[in-house]
């Protein structure tokens, strides 16, 4: 039987800490350089030690990106890169680059080397070739479907591992090849600085009536003609199985550490839900709600089972948002729990308590004190501790969310 690795982003330590302690095989991270995210926090050489030890130390594994496409000036800062990756110890490297793989293979041969989605791998060939120049992994296209998956699984080496996106964003160009970032705003999507021009709000304007906008849909603010919905195939992890996925990679360095300790701990519980009974698998509905409750896009298959149908949402570029964190669970002792405060609620509210691989509890808060004891209406200052009685008890990290609609 294929084992699954789930495999969770971090983008910076809070991301880190979720996916660790909500049930994540592996996690993929970046640096300041040759990451294709340039915005999250990302890791400085000391902060990538303590990661590394402290997914070690959960028997997680660290994968270290640097599939940006570099330019000529960025070359000599690639071996001290290497070495430091060497040095704190990663699992191995992500790249997208011919040169960087064999300057890899150069400074660390023993690296194990993951070839990205960047590099567009749509057959066996390609594979198979990657794999001869020292790839461990690749990491297949978007565009793919599950009968190409299993195809290029068959024609290649068992010894070569293959990985999919299966949850996240979708790119409107082909695997993140866009020019349109740099086009528009002269940020590089190849390098990790990509402005989602695709997301914008688009009109059209005919030659001979310039500053005259026309919406191509009757609707004032102009249509979203290049906004990709979310993928999310969740519900078909047996699917992706057969095929002979090994690493189901959820997108997401830049997203929220609520989105990875959701969206990682409802991929962790399917998977195990699979191993149940392979043959047999169905979802149950309340894991396949939770990638409902972070904030998203409206969802589809990708490409999985072919040419997605209804695959763009032209209304608006906006994400879904049916949840808040209102608090995380700090410790739980004589009958009480002892939290810190995210978000403004009030005593009474009807809320969740999500932990790792467990069913999410639904609880009314009618008792809240602060941290003296004294008893309060409303949780409304940052960060403030405040407790609640409960019979209960719940680890440290719990998230507390409220629904907000």
């Amino acid at each position: 039987m294929n084992k699954l690795e789930v495999l969770a982003p971090a983008g910076d330590y809070e991301r880190l800490t979720a996916a660790l302690s909500y049930g994540a095989d592996a996690v993929y991270l970046g640096r300041k350089q040759f990451g294709m995210r340039a915005s999250p926090m990302n890791f400085e050489f000391e902060e990538l030690v303590k990661a590394v030890e402290e997914a070690h130390a959960r028997g997680v594994k660290v994968y270290l990106t640097c599939n940006t496409l570099p330019r000529n000036n960025e070359i000599p800062f690639f071996e001290r890169f290497v070495k430091e990756a060497v040095e704190a110890r990663v699992d191995a490297l992500i790249v997208a680059d011919i040169g960087l793989l064999s300057l890899v293979k150069k400074y660390a041969p023993d690296m194990e080397i993951h070839i990205s989605t960047q590099t567009g791998i749509v057959n066996y060939v390609t594979a198979r070739e990657l794999h001869n120049m020292g790839a461990k992994r690749v990491v297949l296209a978007r565009e793919l479907c599950l009968d190409e998956i299993a195809e290029i699984r068959a024609k290649t080496s068992p010894d070569l591992d293959i990985e999919c996106f299966v949850h996240g964003a979708m790119c409107v160009s082909f695997s993140g090849r866009c020019l349109l970032s740099q086009y528009l705003v002269n940020r590089d999507a190849n390098r990790g600085e990509c402005a989602q021009p695709c997301r914008w709000g688009y009109h059209l304007v005919e030659e001979k009536r310039p500053g005259e906008y026309f919406p191509i849909f009757e609707d004032e603010k102009g249509t979203y003609i290049l906004n990709a919905k979310d993928m999310c195939m969740i519900e078909h992890i047996d699917k992706l199985a057969e095929a002979g996925v090994y690493s189901l990679k959820i997108e997401g360095r830049a997203k929220s550490a609520y989105y990875v300790t959701v969206v990682t701990n409802a991929y962790r519980m399917a998977v195990d839900e699979y191993y149940k009974d392979p043959y047999n698998f169905k979802l149950p509905d309340w894991i396949r709600d939770e990638v409902y409750k972070v904030s998203h896009r409206q969802y589809s298959k990708g490409f999985f089972f072919g040419t997605p149908e209804n695959s763009q949402y032209y209304e608006n570029s906006g994400y879904i948002r049916n949840y808040d964190v209102v608090a995380v669970v700090d410790e739980c002792r004589d009958g009480t729990v002892y939290c810190t405060q995210r978000n403004r609620f009030f005593a009474g509210d009807t809320v969740e308590l999500l932990s790792p691989s467990q069913k999410p509890v639904t609880m009314q808060l009618n008792d809240l004190f602060n941290e003296e004891g004294e008893k309060i209406d409303v949780a409304n200052h940052a960060m403030m501790k405040f407790s609640f009685p409960s019979e209960m008890t719940f680890p440290t990290g719990t998230v507390i969310r409220k629904a907000t609609e």
